[in-house]
């Protein structure tokens, strides 16, 4: 128990770092992101240029910074955006079941019948590589996760004795919905959105990795892994380094988070 609190613990700190980073990393930055010729081209670690200079003279320090607000950023839409659609959907499909459960099923299993990360480099093909789209992108992966959780929830409490006694006081099935079965799938649910934003940005700098991404010269882990892959055989390591390591401690921080919640949730894995 102590060490998977310590866990949660450390999860917690660095999502708070990382959040400190996203929201002030207009002023936490000691150069401007996209500005050229700061420093020597790629010139490695010194107390000037902390995590050294990338091919173009930018501070990678202040790139790994701003990164973190539109990594992060994307993350959080797609996760939002999944989330509110596929709880909606869950629920209906396991409150209701027939055809709603029927149509709603086969669109979680259509989605799932593909690689996730081929689907999602498919559609911001198609639609083109925007931020707006990569959020499309990652939310439409992330879906049916959601279905799935909330259909099988609510399907396990539909006829729960305090459903029932609503259902006696003159609730309709909306407000059933709405006030006494989402608000006990939310649980699960919690631990699904810790895991599922780790994944996003994942997703994200991976989409930007292999040129699906954002574009640069913008500032994202991604990119910036991808500018250093060709350096490291040269010596200049530390123009992926960096930046990839933000990317594990991110990913690695909301597993642990999803982790440490699942704990929480569920009595028998205290064990």
């Amino acid at each position: 128990m102590a060490r998977e609190h310590g866990l949660t613990l450390i999860a917690l700190v660095l999502l708070a770092g990382f959040a400190v980073l996203a929201l002030g990393g207009g002023w936490l930055a000691p150069y401007d992101p996209l500005a050229t010729g700061v420093g020597a081209s790629l010139a490695p670690p010194d107390v000037h240029h902390w995590f050294g200079t990338d091919a173009l003279g930018r501070d990678i320090l202040s790139r790994v910074i701003s990164a973190a607000r539109l990594d992060f950023g994307i993350a959080i839409a797609a996760v939002a955006v999944s989330f509110v659609i596929g709880a909606t959907l869950g629920c209906l499909a396991g409150f209701y079941g027939g055809w709603y459960d029927r149509i709603i099923g086969r669109l979680a299993d259509t989605i799932m019948a593909f690689p996730l990360f081929v689907l999602a480099m498919g559609v911001v093909a198609a639609l083109g590589n925007t931020v707006a789209n990569i959020v499309i992108a990652t939310a439409l992966i992330n879906l049916p996760f959601y279905i799935r959780v909330a259909r099988a929830e609510v399907n396990m409490r539909r006829e729960a004795g305090y459903v029932e006694a609503a259902r006696l006081c003159g609730a309709s099935n909306r407000q059933i919905l709405a006030l006494h079965l989402f608000p006990n799938v939310l649980p699960p649910m919690m631990v699904q959105i810790s895991l599922n934003l780790g994944w996003a940005i994942l997703n994200a700098a991976g989409l930007s990795f292999i040129g699906l991404g954002v574009r640069p010269p913008a500032a994202e882990w991604g990119i910036m892994v991808a500018e250093g892959a060709q350096l490291i055989v040269s010596g200049e390591w530390w123009v992926a380094f960096f930046p990839g390591l933000a990317l594990m401690l991110a990913v690695f921080a909301f597993n642990l988070l999803g982790d440490g919640a699942r704990d929480l949730i569920d009595p028998r894995r205290r064990s």
